[in-house]
Order: C-alpha cells, then structure tokens, then sequence
C-alpha cells in the first residue's frame, strides 16, 4: 500500500489556475487550497463552455481524480 504524497502545488496557491477535467470540462480560478489527492479549492471560478461561454460558479472544489491538466494563468515564481 503507498502513501499519497502531497502535490508540489504551494508556489500555485492564491494564483490564478486553469484545469482541465474528464468529460472535457475547463475550470479557471484561483487556487485556495489542496490535499495530498490534489483535490482542489478554486474560488472565484468560472467554467469556459465549448462555445466559449463563460459560466460563474463561484468557489468549488475539484475531485483530484477528475483533473486531466493543470495550467497557471498567472507567472509563478
């Protein structure tokens, strides 16, 4: 049995992140916190549809087990 080492996702906090998910979802907000499963706390988020559209839905949290890709928006240093 593994342990779930935590995700190298500090130097991301309070900065704006794009994820793509399963089902081809994309979620950009901004990253307020995670857990060693990388599920993900994104505030001021919004959806981006297929048409382009822009959806807000607030602040959510995103299942690790759904994320396909995560961008950073803004310059991390």
């Amino acid at each position: 049995m593994s342990k779930a080492h935590p995700p190298e996702l500090k130097k991301y906090m309070d900065h704006r992140i794009s994820a793509r998910l399963n089902g081809g979802r994309l979620v950009e907000g901004v990253l307020r916190g995670f857990d060693p499963f990388m599920n993900l706390v994104v505030d001021e988020s919004t959806e981006v549809r297929k048409n382009g559209e822009r959806v807000r839905i607030g602040i959510v949290v995103i299942r690790g087990s759904s994320i396909i890709m995560l961008e950073a928006l803004d310059r991390v240093c």
